[in-house]
């Protein structure tokens, strides 16, 4: 894990901050996040169904599911000495470039883009990317804005 103080972000802005460790996506987080948002689409829960008719020969995760793992992911790349809080302050993009087969591993890249002070925070705008294992094409890739405070 990568750590910076919080008087040093903006030196790190254009550096890769690092990757964090492989999850795996199983069924049960599918299911459990398809009961959370009520996206019950056959794509992420039909196990039998999906095994028949997707190319991926089973279920895929919910992209925003992907998503939101994120900040998870994110919390075991890098770290930030000095600050009070951070607060997810929304995305400026957000693609989903692949599927993510049930049963799969995936983890985080993180860039930073951008640090720029914002009222007594500095917001921190970086791009991560969701890797998923044994393919060439990542999950999704984000751009995303956070606020951190001393």
């Amino acid at each position: 894990m990568k750590t910076i103080k919080y008087a040093d972000i903006a030196k790190h802005v254009g550096e890769e901050m690092g990757v964090s460790e492989w999850v795996k996506i199983d069924q049960d987080r599918v299911n459990k996040f398809a009961d959370a948002t009520g996206d019950h689409q056959w794509i992420h829960v039909d196990v039998e169904r999906a095994k028949k008719e997707l190319p991926t020969g089973g279920t895929i995760a919910h992209g925003y599911l992907t998503l939101s793992l994120i900040p998870m992911l994110a919390s075991q790349i890098s770290r930030i000495d000095g600050v009070s809080r951070g607060i997810n302050y929304g995305s400026n993009k957000v693609r989903f470039t692949n599927m993510v087969p049930t049963g799969s591993r995936v983890r985080a890249r993180q860039k930073l883009l951008a640090a720029e002070p914002k009222g007594p925070g500095m917001q921190m705008t970086n791009e991560v990317t969701i890797e998923i294992e044994g393919q060439d094409r990542p999950a999704c890739i984000a751009e995303t804005i956070s606020l951190v405070y001393p």
